[in-house]
């Protein structure tokens, strides 16, 4: 617990002198790479979503690569393709940017269904195809996928069992005012396009494998694990919600309950750590039903009517 708080700390003083108020995001995104998931990060334009991702990489010592969708982006633009080298007179393979630790997919949803399937068949399957061969993604493929809540014009919205592939949905909004002015007293004169020239200090090579296995000798008692499924149950049959969580959605709760106790240097979870977990990991899993959403009711609100319902396990 040491090293991974160590390594929490790290991240989150190298980030913090560039990512300004925007600490919920900044600990969702460490959690999704200790827990070796995938997330999807919603927000308006300008809030760090990008930003966040790049600095990450760059702390965490892993390779970094983005792809910008758009309509006519094919599979092969991101998992690569079998290309003739006129000086072997044989086609070797050009690995695309799906070949790396940190993937930044920005505006995944003007990705067309056909692309959107070969890259969740990655996310999935840990491995890319090119012309029937499989070839393994690095052990760290983590895939942060950005959506603007504002433009549906030209998109291919991801089915529900798409959304499901991703461990975290996490929201961004705007800083407050205090936020808002550092941002503007420290960043008028940094080139945040460049964040190899920010001085963020990179962690140890080894220290993320070791923060992982940290990650994974939580312990959880049977009463937080009962919670947990009462929890995801109630979704099930909350009148508010049309389309509960599943069993999948139930580990996803677990696993990141378990970042969070790590995050906060304790080796058990506690049921605060569920609560917190909650949310970024079901809220893009169940649907509103339609009176529900008339009323204005969001996913978040549904979510913490549920928790309220539940009793806390002593």
């Amino acid at each position: 617990m040491n090293l991974l708080g160590a390594v929490v700390r790290h991240v989150s003083d190298e980030l913090n002198k560039v990512i300004v108020g925007q600490q919920e995001l900044v600990m969702q995104t460490l959690a999704t790479v200790l827990c070796g998931g995938h997330a999807l990060i919603e927000g308006v334009p300008g809030v760090a979503k990008t930003l966040t991702v790049k600095c990450m990489a760059q702390v965490l010592n892993v390779g970094f690569r983005r792809v910008q969708c758009n309509s006519d982006l094919m599979p092969a633009d991101i998992v690569g393709t079998n290309v003739f080298d006129a000086k072997i007179a044989d086609f070797r393979v050009h690995q695309g940017p799906l070949f790396t630790e940190l993937l930044l997919v920005d505006e995944i949803n003007r990705m067309p269904p056909r692309t959107q399937a070969a890259l969740l068949e990655a996310m999935e399957e840990r491995q890319a195809t090119i012309d029937g061969v499989s070839y393994p993604l690095p052990r760290y493929f983590t895939v942060f996928a950005t959506q603007n809540p504002i433009e549906f014009e030209g998109t291919y919205p991801l089915p529900e069992a798409q959304l499901d592939r991703f461990l975290l949905k996490i929201s961004v909004g705007y800083p407050d005012l205090a936020s808002e002015v550092r941002i503007l007293n420290e960043h008028n004169a940094l080139d945040l396009g460049k964040v190899e020239e920010l001085g963020l200090t990179a962690l140890d090579p080894e220290a993320l494998e070791d923060a992982r296995r940290s990650v994974i000798d939580v312990t959880v008692e049977t009463a937080l694990t009962e919670y947990v499924a009462r929890l995801v149950r109630k979704t099930r049959d909350w009148p508010a919600i049309r389309l509960g969580a599943s069993p999948r959605a139930a580990i996803a709760v677990l696993r990141v309950s378990k970042a969070f106790a790590a995050m906060e240097e304790r080796d058990f979870v506690i049921p605060d750590d569920v609560k917190t977990a909650m949310k970024c990991t079901l809220r893009h899993r169940v649907l509103l039903n339609p009176e529900a959403e008339l009323e204005g009711v969001t996913p978040d609100e549904a979510l913490e009517q549920v928790v309220r319902s539940v009793e806390v396990p002593k």
